[in-house]
């Protein structure tokens, strides 16, 4: 038995290896992704998210040429303690610190036996020394990127500490207003939920009706009217935006959420009849004739018991609907605009035209998958029941 086990083991090691490794192809980008959106600004735009438990910037430098004399913490020698800013600040660019490295002191060398470090190892070594010091002191993690991205800031350093200096932008007020500015993914994330939650349930409302009477409800042409609804399937999306947009600016409804919940109705409803329609179907058809023989309506029938017996469809049903209009930058581009942006639009103008504010993109895109994979793991269970929804009978 245990030979067949290892045998077995043995065969399926290869496709354990493959699937591991692409798994962990897959999940690395994101790792990275997650990493950088909790660095420092400065560290990111320094080094790579792999070398963020490496020592800092200069460190290597710094135990090279001086740690010999000031210590490993620069506290050795107290009249010269590099820990103090106001020490430091003299020494601030590469220069005036090599300068002084190359100064004699009683008639010895400063660096004694030491070679003099070249001009970028003195930067270096320079910028550890404000590190050390507290000048331009900052943790290995932080949630500036977050803060920045959710209240929109553009600047040169971060808004806490502009806040703090009282130095912020004039549309800035350094309090929760902030998470309502119009450049940050505070409304941005508020206008997504706006989107997303009636454009998932109208869907799945109209369809639940549809679906009970395509199986359950006898009428002249059902059958055709079902594959009509099917083959709207395949019309592209694309095709429709200009037709619909010039009807809606005759309407008035371009740049209102009215508009795109019309929208992201009227195309999630194909799918969502078919597959409603075949998990509603698959029902066993004693169910409802018990109920119909015992005085009940084809309303009692299908909120007593088409619904809750649905469950797994509509949860399904409603994980697909939501990530794909959450996830949606085309239709919310054409009919909402930069009016009420959501968050893919809004992702998309976090770095500037220069390309500054690039790395506030790792903390957005985060921002943005959160409330996805929250809707994914807390429906998981009724996932793989409702794709199979109508796949086998009995």
């Amino acid at each position: 038995m245990n030979a067949n086990r290892l045998r077995l083991w043995l065969r399926n090691l290869p496709i354990h290896v493959v699937l591991i490794f692409i798994c962990l192809l897959w999940l690395l980008p994101t790792l990275g992704l997650l990493v950088t959106s909790f660095r420092p600004f400065q560290d990111v735009n320094e080094t790579g998210w792999w070398t963020v438990l490496s020592p800092p910037k200069g460190a290597a430098e710094y135990g090279t040429y001086c740690s010999s004399c000031h210590g490993s913490d620069g506290r050795a020698i107290p009249e010269a303690d590099l820990t103090n800013p106001e020490l430091v600040q003299n020494y601030r660019r590469s220069f005036t610190l090599l300068a002084s490295l190359q100064k004699e002191i009683d008639g010895q060398p400063h660096m004694g036996n030491t070679p003099v470090p070249d001009e970028f190892a003195a930067a270096t070594i320079a910028a550890y020394m404000r590190r050390i010091s507290g000048i331009e002191a900052r943790s290995r993690f932080t949630l500036d990127n977050y803060i920045d991205a959710m209240v929109g800031y553009r600047g040169t350093t971060n808004y806490t500490s502009e806040c703090a200096a009282g130095t912020q932008s004039l549309d800035l007020f350094c309090d929760w207003r902030d998470l309502g500015n119009p450049r940050g993914m505070g409304r941005a994330f508020i206008n997504s939920l706006l989107v997303a939650i009636p454009s998932t349930i109208l869907p799945i409302l109209f369809a639940s009706f549809a679906a009970y009477a395509f199986s359950w409800m006898h009428f002249a042409g059902r059958q055709w009217l079902f594959a009509l609804l099917i083959g709207l399937q395949v019309v592209p999306l694309q095709m429709t935006l200009i037709p619909i947009s010039r009807l809606y600016a005759q309407l008035g409804l371009n740049g209102t959420f009215l508009g795109i919940w019309l929208f992201h109705t009227g195309f999630g409803l194909p799918y969502a009849i078919y597959l409603m329609r075949n998990f509603v179907g698959s029902l066993p058809r004693e169910l409802f004739e018990s109920a119909f023989l015992d005085g009940a309506s084809h309303w009692t029938a299908f909120y007593r018991l088409a619904i809750p017996l649905a469950m797994p469809a509509i949860a399904s049903l409603a994980i697909f609907q939501f990530l794909w209009i959450w996830n949606d930058l085309l239709v919310a581009l054409v009919f909402l605009g930069g009016q009420n942006p959501v968050l893919t639009y809004q992702i998309s103008n976090m770095v500037t035209s220069l390309g500054s504010g690039w790395h506030l993109l790792t903390a957005a895109a985060f921002i943005s998958m959160a409330l996805p994979l929250l809707v994914f793991f807390s429906l998981q269970r009724y996932f793989v029941r409702g794709l199979l929804a109508g796949s086998v009978k009995g």
